[in-house]
């Protein structure tokens, strides 16, 4: 059984056991149930599971930090009041080669403000991006196979 399937299935016993099934109850089961497993973890085998969630949460606060940072780029290139702008699509060679992998990179490039994911080419290697401010998409791609890529690689394999 996977362990974080164990996780939630102890979640729901500490809301049944407290008799409070809110969101907040539920996600102090949670955390009161990756402690507890935390404890026997070798035997259970768990190791990797903390692990790969510290993972997941960095990744989940880098897209956090960059969601707030390309917002403010967004933000003052729109309020300037020369736009000196050169919008485009460059193609991104992908690293990542999972289906799940692909659909999470090119959501968080879309979902980031100023950049949007068009299309993945037939054979699965290349993401076609379209960048508000495409004058300098070499370093684009440097931002996202250091940022997204190499954090989704880490977080999921």
């Amino acid at each position: 059984m996977s362990l974080f399937l164990v996780n939630v299935l102890l979640a729901l016993a500490w809301s049944a056991v407290t008799g409070v099934f809110s969101f907040g109850n539920l996600a102090f089961g949670f955390v009161l149930a990756m402690g507890v497993l935390s404890l026997i973890r070798e035997q259970v085998g768990s190791v990797g599971y903390f692990s790969r969630t510290r993972r997941v949460v960095s990744l989940a606060l880098l897209f956090i930090y960059e969601l707030i940072l390309s917002a403010w780029r967004v933000a003052i290139l729109v309020l300037s009041p020369r736009m000196d702008l050169k919008p485009g699509i460059f193609a991104y060679p992908l690293k990542v080669d999972r289906d799940f992998e692909i659909t999470l990179l090119a959501n968080m490039i879309t979902l980031t403000p100023g950049t949007l994911s068009v299309d993945v080419s037939d054979d699965r290697r290349i993401l076609f991006v379209h960048a508000i401010d495409a004058s300098t998409p070499d370093q684009t791609r440097r931002d996202i196979a250091e940022g997204f890529e190499r954090k989704i690689m880490e977080a999921f394999r």
